[in-house]
This record gives C-alpha cells, sequence and structure tokens, in this order.
C-alpha cells in the first residue's frame, strides 16, 4: 500500500470518527495533552511527502482526532516513554504496526518524526 493509499484510508477512516462522533476518552488517557498531539501531527505533517493539499484545515482536524487517540494508546504501550510512543505513532502511521520500523524507508519516517517532535517541545 502506498503511501497516498494509507492517506486516503486515514482520511476516510478520520471522517467516519468525526461524523459518528468520539466517546468520552477515560480518565487514565489524560497523560496525553493537547501540546504533544499538536506536535505529533505537525511532526507527521513535516516528514511525510505532500498530501491533504485540497484542504489543509480539515486534514489536519481529521489527523489530529486520529493521532490523540493513537498517542494515548502508545503511550501505554511504551511504559509512559515519550520518545518510544512517538516513534510507535510515527511507525503505525506508516505502516499499521507500531513496532514494524526496524529498518528501511519507515524507519527513517520514524526517526525524522522524533526527531521533528523534539524540536518542537519546549526546551527544559
Amino acid at each position: 500500500m502506498n503511501l497516498k493509499s494509507i492517506a486516503q484510508t486515514n482520511l476516510l477512516f478520520g471522517s467516519l470518527i468525526i461524523s459518528l462522533g468520539l466517546p468520552a476518552l477515560p480518565a487514565a488517557a489524560a497523560s496525553v495533552t493537547d501540546a504533544q498531539v499538536s506536535a505529533l501531527v505537525e511532526a507527521l505533517r513535516q516528514a511525510a511527502p505532500p498530501q491533504f493539499e485540497a484542504d489543509a484545515t480539515k486534514a489536519k482536524s481529521i489527523v489530529t482526532c486520529i493521532v490523540g487517540d493513537l498517542l494515548r494508546d502508545e503511550y501505554k504501550a511504551s511504559g509512559n516513554n515519550e520518545t518510544a510512543a512517538i516513534r510507535r505513532a510515527a511507525c503505525w502511521w506508516m505502516t499499521g504496526e507500531s513496532a514494524a520500523c526496524k529498518t528501511g524507508a519507515t524507519a527513517t519516517f520514524a526517526d525524522k518524526v522524533v526527531s521533528v517532535y523534539q524540536q518542537q517541545q519546549p526546551k527544559k
């Protein structure tokens, strides 16, 4: 499946989620902030080839909806390790499998997403 097909699938899935509405998230998932979700969305956008050109605002809204849930899941799966969660989310975004980005273009993409994400974080 190429990137365009994945993007179209994600766009359709996101549209469905928005049209049905999202249930309230469990309190345990509150450890992921809106800023983290926003940073990951931007990192995915910058790391990916051009896409969603027709309506960037709508596309960002859909991606944000999907990524929020994804990042919460990956935080839990990574034992609340932020860098690992970002890498796992980027990997899922490209392959549908959170741990599948070990080599090649998918690993390069995941590395770029982590790098861009980290550049957006406030200095501690």
